[in-house]
């Protein structure tokens, strides 16, 4: 059955302008339709609030002021905002309309992704992420509903501004926003959100992409949020054997529980996902996963739910006698939504413990079998401990990861610290860990010696003095100090000689990033301006032109023109044109005028003769005289009827 033929909205126009056209998406704070902006005549998204939360005045006004911000977050990976208004209950926003599914869409259908897949829709996430990171907004409710997939292969992130909304609101009122599955753990214990939460879910979505399932599952969502809080995410090899350990670091460095031991932001976590796969082979990146065996889940956790932060607090285990079983105690509907259509909490609790097996009556043993049992157990001991002396462990994932705090999880894993060397990095803050040898996730023997390369932050230059130097030798001299050469403009200079560096932007002595474009000025040599020559005679027009620093070219074809055969006709570049000495100026030689045939105009009436005269290409000069001040008749022209004449040329009338 058509659920969108129920939906109250869909047929109606909302604020005179957008015609609900069918039901996309029911969320836990809104509606997503299917609309036509009849003004524009454009299809977009039409995001609708709860009516239970639109009824708040407070949120509202923070709802509003939220979206005029995000709407000024212009990345090609961020669905975009249009518009944002209220219709009687309604309060909605107007979004692109992205035709496609959503990332979640193609779990259900795919399961796993092949490693390649997966990092090709990371990283545009990370990238729109990463903008609004850098604009001062955190997104909070990442997951694969919030990324689309359009039928162009495009990946855009949805729900930006909507979720930051109502964080606002319900930070204050002591809740916390999102969806159980990727929630950080200082979301859920303090209700804390900066970039780093972001990250962590994209750490959580990444696991599933690889895998196919969530990292944790519990028979409720308070079971999940208390893994987040107690349990690190699991290496998605544990799930896939065979997973490259580039991929298992990259997953426990994004969901590391403490915020601090996370990359910043999203656009520090862009730069480790592209570290990894360019680590990967191509065998490594295309890869098949097996085929998820936990494809189909309860929508529960998939919804954004407010989530009263006094239940988020772990409870201590129930002990016999208090009632500890582990259920909710308030009713819920499907997928977590109560029959009245509004999402209902449920009280975390710790996961139940498995049910004690039944106790077995007590066997009497005698003295001997005593004995035989303990030296059985001491027998064991000994193997075990002779089998872990010799045993591999892995390097732990250091990436960006502070020396100190490097040091200390080496010394937790039982690994010692070999040689710390430093390197530059333009990507990884100053004093953290850009490389390990052996890489995170590496077998190692216990008590070995893991080598640390730490960053120095940015390598900076000082841009030496160029002037003076040959173009190419700027250009080498450049890159041996590790810039680049930039774009290069060419300039007069009284001083410098052609194709010599004049100066450089920025200028000398500038500390710059290694790696950084340094723009040329080069010398055009001194400013010659062009004297003009046309009409002379080919030798004293290229004697003019030698004397002035120029160089001389005449033109293989010539030209009629008004000039006599053999002179200059025309010039290139032409007179007062500034150019460097030494510049070659083209002369083009006339081959004489073009000759018509003079039109018979005796006898005609001035207006006549001029007329036909002019049409021919001459020039016309009445000569009146005394006699003819008053006439209008030509009694004669200098340049008879029929004859050849100059193109140009004047031709006198004699009036009468």
């Amino acid at each position: 059955m058509d659920t969108t033929l129920q939906d109250p909205l869909v047929g109606q126009v909302l604020d005179g302008r957008y015609r609900v056209d069918a039901r996309i998406a029911v969320g836990g704070m809104a509606t997503v339709y299917r609309a036509v902006d009849t003004r524009l005549d454009r299809v977009l998204a039409l995001k609708v609030m709860h009516p239970a939360l639109a009824a708040d005045a407070s949120f509202v006004e923070r709802f509003i002021r939220e979206a005029k911000s995000v709407a000024r977050l212009a990345h090609p990976n961020v669905v975009q905002v249009f518009d944002q208004g209220t219709d009687r209950a309604y309060v909605y926003l107007a979004m692109e309309y992205v035709s496609g599914c959503t990332l979640r869409d193609v779990l259900r259908e795919r399961g796993a992704l092949q490693p390649r897949a997966a990092l090709d829709i990371l990283e545009p996430v990370l990238a729109a992420l990463g903008a609004a990171h850098r604009a001062g907004f955190v997104h909070r409710d990442m997951k694969p509903e919030n990324v689309l997939i359009g039928d162009d292969g495009r990946v855009k992130v949805a729900d930006f501004g909507l979720v930051r909304a109502v964080d606002t609101v319900t930070h204050t009122t002591g809740a916390v926003l999102g969806t159980v599955s990727y929630l950080a753990p200082e979301q859920i214990e303090q209700g804390t959100a900066d970039p780093r939460v972001d990250v962590y879910a994209c750490g959580v979505v990444l696991y599933e992409m690889l895998t196919g399932a969530k990292p944790y599952d519990g028979g409720s969502p308070a079971q999940v949020l208390y893994r987040h809080l107690h349990e690190d995410v699991p290496p998605p090899s544990a799930a896939v054997p065979g997973m490259p350990y580039e991929l298992d670091g990259l997953v426990a460095s994004a969901t590391a529980r403490a915020p601090q031991d996370r990359p910043h932001d999203a656009v520090a976590l862009l730069a480790l996902t592209r570290r990894a796969r360019g680590a990967l082979t191509a065998e490594q990146l295309d890869a098949v996963p097996p085929r998820a065996l936990a494809a189909e889940h309860d929508n529960a956790e998939d919804r954004t739910s407010v989530i009263p932060r006094a239940l988020t607090v772990p409870r201590p285990l129930p002990v016999d006698g208090d009632g500890g079983d582990g259920r909710e105690h308030e009713g819920s509907g499907e997928d977590g939504a109560a029959a009245d259509g509004v999402h209902r909490t449920r009280r975390l609790e710790p996961p139940s413990p498995a049910a004690a097996p039944r106790r077995r009556p007590a066997v009497r043993r005698g003295p001997l079998a005593i004995v035989a049992a303990v030296l059985l157990v001491l027998g064991a001991g000994t193997g075990v401990w002779y089998i872990n002396s010799g045993q591999f462990t892995k390097v732990p994932p250091l990436l960006e990861k502070t020396e100190a705090q490097a040091r200390d999880r080496l010394e937790e894993a039982g690994l010692e610290v070999g040689t710390v060397r430093r390197a530059h990095s333009d990507t990884v803050e100053r004093g953290a860990v850009i490389d390990t040898d052996p890489g995170p996730g590496a077998r190692i023997r216990g008590n070995d010696a893991v080598s640390l390369t730490v960053s120095d932050g940015p390598a900076f230059v000082e841009l030496p003095d160029l002037a003076g130097y040959r173009l190419d030798k700027a250009r080498s001299v450049l890159r041996q100090e590790g810039l680049e050469p930039g774009m290069v403009t060419r300039a007069f200079s009284e001083d410098v000689p052609e194709g010599f560096v004049v100066s450089t932007d920025p200028a000398t002595g500038t500390r710059m990033r290694a790696g950084a474009a340094v723009a040329l000025t080069v010398s055009k040599g001194r400013p010659v301006e062009v004297p003009d020559v046309t009409g002379e005679d080919l030798e004293d027009a290229k004697t003019a032109l030698e004397e002035a620093g120029l160089k001389v070219r005449i033109a293989t074809d010539q030209v009629t023109s008004e000039h006599d055969k053999g002179q200059v006709a025309r010039q290139s570049p032409g007179e007062g044109r500034r150019v460097a000495e030494g510049d070659t100026v083209t002369l083009t030689l006339s081959k004489g005028p073009e000759m018509v045939e003079v039109p018979d105009v005796v006898g005609d009436s001035v207006d006549d003769a001029r007329r036909k005269l002019e049409g021919a290409g001459f020039e016309v000069e009445e000569d009146r005289g005394l006699l003819g001040l008053f006439g209008d008749t030509v009694r004669s022209q200098s340049v008879e009827g029929g004859e050849p004449a100059p193109k140009g040329s004047r031709i006198t009338l004699k009036i009468r």
